[in-house]
């Protein structure tokens, strides 16, 4: 949609507000002051995440960044007495295959946002602009990320760039913003921004003179704005020095802090009680998300409720906590340990070595520095958690997809940038970094497809026969039990050999990620109860873990899909209403008790 050509003048700023309302189009427009409108009257509205619910002041605004709102959670920010230090983290979600490179900018998933009804204002003191891209993102929903990929909803992207102000708006129909526009030039280095709602038209000003008109695209399409803010990797990054908001003359505005980590006991027959209650305790446990545990009741409650293992599904992963050579950031992992602390969680963390999920930089460090990469990125990831998680998941799927490497001669070890550096003993060394950076952590070799025998598992088991024959202190094995088509099926006197096999050697077994097609889901339910069965009956087996909690956030959804195709191979289904799985899973943990 084209942008309509800037005035050179606005003879009524009123009477333009009012036609461009009535055009449905967004303004973006310069202004000697916020814009004017009386008292709105205090607003009604719940929170729905839980946390605590303040109106916005009409007069005077209310502070964002003081009144012990929370900042401190902010992936990529640094609270301060000036404000917030906004440094770049330069995130970036590459495909399985390494391709791409969609950006994922952070979000104040645990810090206040707003709750509206009408018109309102926001303004933002940005300092220090001309040392990078300064970008503020207000989201009216927020994204999703799955596993390996971002689900990109409404939005909008403010950005202060090389002096000109860009205006990104997604529309929630694609990964990519629906336009991106620049106005004016010479912006100071030092910006106050004031950005007002009015029906169905925006208005953003700095300092004098309109700079453009934009149509609408319904980026506040819902009643909710979420705060994110980034910066321009290579540069220094920007502050955050005041954020304000203000209810404008019939509008309503409430700040909603974030939830308490703390959830409701679970109750007698949940599965994770079940699990507890049996004469060999038995974890239940779910990949977990940081995104929905932060804003959705029901999905923080459901997990709470239901399972005592917590598996971080992306947060730990390379790319999300160390996305450039220097730069860290466990914001996001650090709220999933505290939700599982605050209710009584163990966490099995996920993960710290895998030829998938690696930041760019990672994929392009020569074959000769790898290692060094490697070793740093476990001593300093493991280190960070160490004492608050229980075990971790330290190579991930370390067998190849390829037919061609399995037979007489050949290893069946996948070719990825840590093997092509230094061939097997890759797995040797992750092992012994991870116990030298948390002793007490349980060590587990992660791999999907070891509940049928064949050729990968032969490959496998005379794999890890070798890194106990070499001292490679790993401590069990994760078997993903992924059933993704209707024919798939796991036998359990198959799953059942393969658990014995590896007791023989000293290792533990765990259920690390199943999930099962659920066209029929009767067979769905006789797949989950079976496993959780072999597994229950096994001294050797620790826990039964699903890959997602239910299907409204599963990472089974259609990869790159708008709108969103949800998958349907977890236990809950997209309102988070039990299947009959649940009860089968549930029959195979009482079973014996």
């Amino acid at each position: 949609m084209p942008s309509a050509p800037a005035p050179a003048t606005v003879p009524s700023r009123a009477a333009a507000l009012a036609s461009l309302a009535l055009a449905g189009v967004l303004v973006i427009a310069a202004c000697d002051a916020p814009g004017g409108g009386g008292a709105a009257p205090s607003p009604t509205v719940t929170a729905p995440t839980g946390g605590a619910v303040t109106p916005a002041d009409p007069v005077g605004g209310t502070d964002l960044l003081g009144g012990g709102h929370d900042w401190s959670h902010f992936a990529g920010a640094t609270a301060g007495p000036d404000g917030l230090r906004i440094r770049p983290l330069g995130r970036m979600i590459v495909r399985q295959d390494g391709s791409g490179g969609q950006p994922n900018p952070p979000v104040n998933l645990r810090g206040p946002h707003l709750e509206t009804s009408g018109d309102f204002e926001l303004t933002a003191d940005l300092r220090g602009t001309s040392h990078a891209g300064a970008y503020l993102q207000l989201y009216g929903e927020l994204p999703v990320v799955y596993d390996e990929w971002r689900q990109e909803r409404r939005s909008v992207r403010l950005g202060v760039v090389d002096g000109r102000l860009e205006v990104a708006l997604f529309d929630g129909t694609k990964a990519d913003p629906a336009f991106v526009r620049t106005f004016g030039s010479g912006l100071p280095d030092d910006v106050t921004l004031t950005v007002s709602r009015h029906g169905d038209a925006l208005r953003f000003a700095v300092g004098g003179g309109v700079l453009g008109e934009l149509p609408a695209v319904g980026a506040f399409g819902s009643t909710q704005v979420w705060f994110g803010a980034d910066a321009a990797v290579g540069g220094q990054g920007w502050r955050l020095a005041a954020l304000r908001v203000r209810p404008l003359e019939g509008g309503a505005v409430a700040v909603v802090d974030g939830a308490p980590s703390a959830e409701q006991r679970p109750e007698a027959d949940s599965l994770r009680a079940l699990g507890a209650g049996r004469p060999r305790p038995l974890g239940v446990g779910a990949a977990a998300a940081s995104a929905p545990l932060a804003t959705d009741q029901a999905y923080r409650s459901l997990l709470a409720g239901q399972f005592s293992v917590l598996t971080p599904e992306n947060d730990m992963k390379p790319q999300f906590v160390h996305p450039q050579k220097d730069v860290y950031d466990f914001t996001e992992g650090d709220s999933l340990v505290d939700f599982a602390a605050a209710n009584g969680m163990q966490v099995h963390a996920h993960t710290l070595v895998f030829g998938e999920a690696l930041p760019r930089w990672m994929r392009e460090t020569p074959a000769g520095g790898r290692e060094k990469v490697m070793l740093d990125h476990i001593a300093e990831v493991a280190g960070h958690f160490k004492g608050k998680v229980a075990e971790w998941d330290v190579v991930n799927e370390p067998m190849s997809v390829e037919e061609g490497d399995y037979g007489p001669g050949r290893d069946g070890l996948r070719r990825h940038v840590w093997q092509q550096a230094m061939g097997e003993r890759y797995i040797d060394k992750a092992f012994r970094a991870a116990r030298a950076a948390d002793p007490d952590a349980k060590l587990y070799l992660n791999e999907f497809g070891l509940e049928e025998d064949g050729a990968r598992w032969d490959a496998f088991l005379a794999l890890v026969k070798r890194l106990k024959q070499r001292g490679v202190p790993v401590d069990g094995v994760g078997f993903q039990s992924h059933i993704h088509a209707s024919g798939d099926h796991v036998k359990p006197e198959t799953l059942a050999d393969h658990f014995k096999d590896l007791a023989e050697l000293g290792l533990a077994v765990r259920i690390s990620e199943i999930d099962v097609h659920g066209e029929d889901r009767q067979a769905q339910a006789g797949q989950f109860g079976l496993v959780a069965e072999v597994c229950a009956q096994t001294p050797g087996c620790t826990s039964f873990g699903t890959w997602g909690v239910g299907d409204r956030y599963g990472s089974t959804a259609a990869h790159d899909s708008y709108p969103l195709a949800p998958g349907d191979e977890l236990m809950w289904d997209t309102e988070l209403r039990p299947k009959p799985a649940v009860a089968a899973v549930r029959d195979a943990l009482g079973a014996g008790r």
